[in-house]
């Protein structure tokens, strides 16, 4: 009995040694992590408008090895296809803030380039994290220039994040943030198959009765194997 019990302590001590692989993930390199979880196919970082047949360059890097002119270009996109929204809700537009968020030190991109002006035409940003609690891959933005927005670009940039959160083990959704106005993107998500997620804030009723509803909500589609393959 003793030595049961000894053995149980010492596989409960290796277990708490273990590292998660959320943070296993966030510690590789950006060479690392495409080979690890985007697995990409030959020729992956190339993307062609489907109309125009114009080609542009895909990007993978962290936030810290973003140039000053693609932190501005994508903070400016930013502004230019969400400014409004953000001004418009409870939330506001604070730069400094947003800014400071773009900086986080686990945040990865995807950008968009075109090919013969190495310009910020789109881009998308993740993170492997915890969200009450889960294990997740939350995509923090998704944005596009208005020439390229319904080309079927946005769809593929989040099949890769979608790509990514299968392949990083224990991780149960992909989760993301979506404004109340903004239409289209619900739509969007919603082709993809993300809905409202448990944690999304609810309606308020307010004491005379009167409704407020949150001017955004919470979207989530869980990973095929819902987080228990190696997590």
């Amino acid at each position: 009995m003793a030595e049961e019990q000894s053995n149980e302590a010492g596989s409960k001590h290796k277990l708490s040694q273990e590292i998660h692989p959320i943070a296993i993930a966030n510690d590789k390199s950006d060479e690392e992590f495409i080979r690890d979880y985007l697995k990409p196919s030959p020729g992956w970082t190339t993307w062609t408008h489907p109309l125009t047949q114009k080609p542009y360059a895909l990007e993978f890097l962290s936030s810290h090895e973003l140039s000053k002119d693609d932190f501005k270009a994508c903070f400016d996109l930013i502004e230019l296809t969400s400014g409004a929204d953000y001004k418009n809700s409870s939330v506001g537009w604070h730069p400094a803030m947003k800014k400071k968020e773009m900086k986080s030190p686990d945040l990865r991109y995807i950008l968009v380039k075109d090919e013969e002006q190495g310009a910020v035409r789109g881009f998308t940003s993740l993170m492997p994290t915890f969200e009450n609690n889960e294990p997740v891959l939350y995509c923090y933005e998704v944005h596009l220039t208005p020439e390229l927005q319904g080309s079927g670009l946005g769809k593929h940039l989040m099949a890769q994040l979608i790509t990514i959160a299968e392949h990083i083990p224990s991780t149960r959704k992909v989760m993301l943030t979506c404004f109340t106005s903004n239409t289209n993107g619900l739509r969007f998500y919603d082709k993809l198959g993300f809905a409202k997620d448990d944690f999304s804030p609810r309606d308020r009723t307010l004491r005379g009765g009167k409704v407020v509803k949150p001017d955004y909500v919470i979207l989530s589609r869980g990973t095929a194997h819902g987080g228990v393959d190696g997590g």
